[in-house]
């Protein structure tokens, strides 16, 4: 799951290192953050931490926060949901409250694009004395680290995968086997069409396809390193991976009628997991924050087995330019702190804690070196294993073949005006007769004028 619904990859645990550091999950607060961050003794402070958690996700969160506020009795934390389930909302908020002048402390950015974006307009706080005076080499500590001009501007809180979602009960019932890494898209279309089944109001298609970018060109936003511009600076809008997806999509929809109709997406405003839950459709791309859904019953009530697959790689002559053999984009959320943060000793020791602590409330992998995955993701299993065919998920995170793409050497800032042009281009292409030659046509234009107005390279 915008800026640019893009996976985000690695692992959680706990440091205790360095001074500012010291009590991520334990440790003694003689240090002088926490002395600092008690104001020399006027009282605890109060920092805010702000986010997009949905319901289940805000238990976990909360739950954590409460045990960071036990260790650190000076410090309390106030946890602000701006917008409930809905990041591409909450950083509209998020821009709001900034431009308003309220004090931002600490705060969850859904990708990398985000805190770019933030950072280069001077939103953000650098993290670099804080670094220094904890001793923490970041490359040492997390997967990916936001850098700009040498400047460090967060934390990876959590890394994610990306993968298929597939009701294995409608795999035993078709034939189909649970795929494993190394099918395609064409083998992905193939497998949708056998999986729909029924009419109208029963009818269940075999995929589901979301309205964020990763929906409209999956190759590009998980075997690309960035889902926007190539190593040079260009905009990949180019690429021959927007001439092989859109069309497969626009062919599923209309020719095989194994996708719920774009339109219909749209104007219902459905949500995603539920489409899978309820047994709408058969398979859904989507992100390793999902994992707790399957086992949480009282959520999304169902039967079946939930099974993984890894994302699917273009198949031979539809290959994105500067193709990997099949790596994944790995990025993750990233937690930062706002430049107008009253209290920024109080607000770095929140986010490491946040980073690096291996709490059992913690629902998604950390994106942070030292942790344990295969643990937490038996902690996330818990007593509904029957519920998930554990083979293929574990196969499908930890598998031999499963390596992950460098990170770009590019820094896009303008990811929001760039989604807009994806999003533009695909409706254009989807709800009318435009051909993909003209549609696409646009959208390089459109794209170009972007990046020669506001990027370096």
């Amino acid at each position: 799951m915008k800026q640019s619904k893009r996976k985000f990859t690695a692992v959680a645990g706990l440091l205790l290192a360095g001074t500012v550091a010291l009590s991520a999950c334990g440790g003694n607060s003689e240090n002088s953050a926490s002395s600092n961050a008690a104001g020399n003794n006027a009282g605890p402070v109060t920092i805010k931490y702000y986010n997009w958690d949905n319901e289940a996700q805000s238990v976990a969160t909360d739950a954590m926060l409460d045990d960071f506020m036990k260790e650190n009795p000076d410090i309390k934390v106030e946890h602000v949901v701006l917008v409930p389930g809905d990041s591409v909302e909450m950083l509209k908020k998020l821009d709001f409250l900034i431009s308003s002048g309220e004090a931002v402390d600490v705060v969850a950015m859904p990708n990398l694009g985000a805190v770019y974006e933030r950072a280069t307009r001077g939103a953000l706080a650098p993290l670099n004395d804080f670094y220094k005076q904890g001793n923490l080499v970041p490359e040492d500590e997390y997967y990916v680290n936001p850098k700009i001009d040498d400047n460090y501007y967060g934390m990876q809180l959590t890394s994610s995968f990306n993968y298929v979602l597939l009701n294995k009960d409608a795999l035993d019932e078709t034939g189909l086997p649970v795929p494993s890494y190394g099918w395609t898209w064409d083998d992905y279309r193939d497998y949708a069409k056998k999986l729909t089944k029924g009419e109208g109001v029963d009818k269940r298609y075999g995929t589901y396809f979301h309205t964020w970018e990763l929906y409209m060109n999956a190759p590009a936003q998980t075997v690309m390193k960035d889902p926007f511009r190539y190593d040079d600076g260009s905009t990949i809008l180019s690429d021959p991976s927007y001439k092989y997806f859109f069309q497969l999509r626009k062919d599923m929809e209309n020719t095989d009628k194994s996708a719920k109709p774009y339109a219909d997406v749209l104007a219902a405003k459905l949500n995603y997991r539920t489409e899978f839950f309820n047994e709408q459709a058969a398979m859904i791309l989507t992100g390793s924050f999902t994992i707790p859904d399957v086992g949480n019953q009282e959520q999304y009530p169902h039967t079946f087995t939930t099974a993984f697959a890894p994302v699917p790689l273009p198949p031979a002559g539809a290959e994105p330019n500067n193709y990997e053999d099949g790596k994944y984009f790995t990025s993750g959320s990233s937690v930062v702190m706002g430049e107008s943060s009253k209290n920024k000793e109080a607000s770095f020791k929140l986010m490491r804690y946040m980073t690096t602590c291996d709490s059992d409330k913690r629902t998604e992998f950390s994106g942070w070196k030292k942790a344990d995955n295969k643990a937490l993701l038996d902690r996330i299993i818990g007593q509904n294993k029957d519920l998930y065919d554990v083979d293929s998920l574990q196969s499908t995170l930890f598998g031999d073949n499963i390596k992950y793409l460098d990170a770009s050497s590019v820094i896009t800032v303008s990811t929001s005006e760039l989604t807009k042009v994806i999003d533009d281009g695909f409706s254009k292409f989807m709800l009318s007769n435009e051909s993909i030659d003209d549609v696409q046509k646009w959208m390089v234009d459109e794209a170009t004028k972007i990046i020669n107005e506001k990027e370096n390279k």
